[in-house]
């Protein structure tokens, strides 16, 4: 009959091995994100600082200069050294046209301010000139510069053309003229009286063209020929190398009988 004793070691059953508590692995810890980075630049800097690095070939590009002078040294040199001639080209061209439009902005400004719109002029001058003030005047009251800036830049714009396209014969300045010239008798016709208006505008364009005797001297629309081509004259002719004859061949005494087989 089974007994509910239970007492130690009373039908005890004994394990044939025991479980035993196995850890986990341990992860080893990360390192920092900066210290890996730092880390990987460290690396790239030496390697690119080893002989066949990419650095220490620039720097040995560098140190040859001297010796390859400016015409066999490395393209990256000469490719920067063009970059910076070209900006500090860039950089002087800037602050010379600053200096310039500052001393041209203060000449106009110390200029005696003409009086635009009103008739100072007399005579047939003043047919060209006045309807020019005028125009002028109706038409810079929203600019930023005064009208009798403007009048005196259209002036001054004339003069040039006149002085330069005689001296220089550019092209460009007979251009300028020739705008110029359009513009005037442009300004003449829309500030004229409607009465007087083919007259002022004629006579604009009269004052212009003898004006631009002086200013397209030399101008010309046929084409120059420097110098007279020489003429050539080809005869197609062949020249046939004449053989020196054969020599004969030498024949037999009897060659010529009949009945010689």
């Amino acid at each position: 009959m089974p007994t509910n004793d239970n007492t130690p070691g009373h039908n005890r059953q004994e394990l044939a091995y025991l479980p035993v508590h196995v850890p986990f692995p341990k992860t080893p810890p990360k390192p920092p994100r900066l210290a890996a980075l730092r880390e990987a630049v460290r690396d790239g800097w030496n390697r690119a600082w080893d002989i066949d690095g990419v650095l220490y070939e620039m720097w040995q590009d560098v140190l040859r200069v001297p010796e390859d002078g400016p015409r066999y040294m490395a393209p990256w040199i000469r490719a920067v050294l063009m970059v910076a001639g070209v900006s500090l080209v860039v950089l002087m061209a800037k602050a010379a046209s600053e200096v310039v439009l500052d001393a041209l902005h203060q000449l106009l400004t110390a200029m005696p301010k003409m009086q635009v719109g009103v008739d100072t002029s007399s005579g047939v001058a003043a047919v060209v000139d006045q309807p020019v003030r005028t125009y002028i005047a109706q038409h810079s009251s929203g600019l930023p510069v005064a009208a009798s800036t403007v009048y005196t830049l259209w002036l001054l714009t004339g003069i040039a053309g006149l002085v330069l396209g005689y001296l220089s014969r550019n092209n460009g300045v007979r251009a300028m003229w020739s705008g110029w010239g359009a513009a005037t008798v442009f300004m003449v016709w829309a500030a004229t009286p409607q009465a007087g208006r083919p007259v002022a505008a004629g006579l604009a364009v009269l004052a212009w063209t003898f004006l631009s005797a002086f200013a397209m001297r030399g101008l010309t629309l046929r084409r120059r020929v420097v110098g007279r081509p020489a003429k050539v004259t080809v005869k197609p002719e062949i020249h046939v190398p004449v053989q020196p004859p054969a020599p004969a061949a030498e024949q037999h005494p009897h060659s010529d009988c009949p009945f010689r087989d």
